[in-house]
């Protein structure tokens, strides 16, 4: 089962000056992507900041984003933990929420071994009936999935896909060739189309939060064999997309939002404000690709 193709947002969680959940704006936010072409929402993930949220405010963004969005578009819920029995009732919780689909980080800190890892996503997948998406982010986990433990992750049934955010194409190459029946998608922004060319599925993008039209028109015209026209959405804005990424996600994004009168609010601590330098280099590359200001 493919849970989606094209563009997944990766959202952010809009606070208000309080640094609460902004709920109206969130509204506004999943609007807007609709309107925009965005082909599913991806709530309270990373780009999220649901490291730092409560499992209640998580779970009021996910129902509030699945009651929103009615049906119009997949909603897809990140519930991964480093605590398997937490990141159970978590799946559970976002399931009854009518979550289309689940975001299910690799264990991180804890690490785990291939064993554990192994019955951590089957403990996960057994729990639910709704498909989950492996998450591989090497960076942030400091675990790297090997190409034999997605193939056997890949036979329990709601297991369909993984979001490849390694980096590195050669590996992402590999889990193609020898894990063909899981969607991929990229989960680096600036690989989207190198990824495609292996057969993926998508992106599951930080860009889309303020590109969503064009994220989205970048991989159906890969999809459907313009590949020269992919290609040169995908060059053309690489610089901006790397520029998203100068400090830690979501900072540099919820920095570009808020410039662009998004009024998304201000990251949680531990993540601060951006330097001033990183800040001019952002707003100068936004300006230079036109980004539309909030509407």
């Amino acid at each position: 089962m493919t849970l989606f193709t094209g563009s997944g947002v990766a959202l952010i969680t809009p606070f208000n000056e309080n640094n609460e959940v902004n709920f109206e704006k969130l509204r506004e936010l999943l609007e807007f992507h609709i309107a925009n072409r965005t082909d599913a929402i991806i709530v309270t993930g990373t780009t999220g900041e649901s490291s730092t949220m409560t499992d209640e405010e998580k779970l009021a963004v996910i129902k509030f984003s699945v009651d929103v969005v009615a049906g119009r578009i997949p909603v897809i819920a990140g519930t991964g933990s480093n605590n398997t029995k937490h990141a159970i009732w978590l799946s559970q919780e976002a399931e009854k929420l009518g979550a289309d689909g689940l975001l299910v980080v690799t264990p991180y800190y804890n690490k785990g071994n291939e064993s554990g890892i192994y019955n951590h996503y089957k403990a996960i997948a057994e729990s639910v009936k709704i498909p989950i998406i492996l998450y591989n982010v090497p960076g942030r986990t400091g675990v790297n999935l090997s190409i034999g433990l997605i193939k056997v992750l890949a036979q329990i049934d709601n297991i369909v896909a993984l979001k490849e955010a390694s980096g590195n194409i050669s590996y992402a190459s590999e889990i193609a060739r020898e894990v063909p029946e899981i969607d991929l998608y990229s989960g680096n922004d600036d690989m989207t189309v190198p990824l495609l060319s292996i057969g993926g599925k998508g992106v599951i993008s930080v860009s889309a939060n303020i590109l969503p039209e064009i994220v989205h028109n970048m991989v159906m015209a890969f999809l459907n064999r313009d590949i020269d026209k992919a290609r040169k959405l995908q060059l053309k804005y690489n610089d901006l997309v790397n520029t998203l990424f100068i400090e830690v996600n979501p900072v540099p994004i919820k920095e570009a939002m808020n410039f662009l009168g998004y009024n998304v609010g201000e990251c949680r601590l531990p993540l601060g404000p951006m330097s001033e330098k990183n800040k001019e280099v952002l707003y100068e590359l936004l300006k230079k690709h036109e980004v539309s200001t909030w509407k």
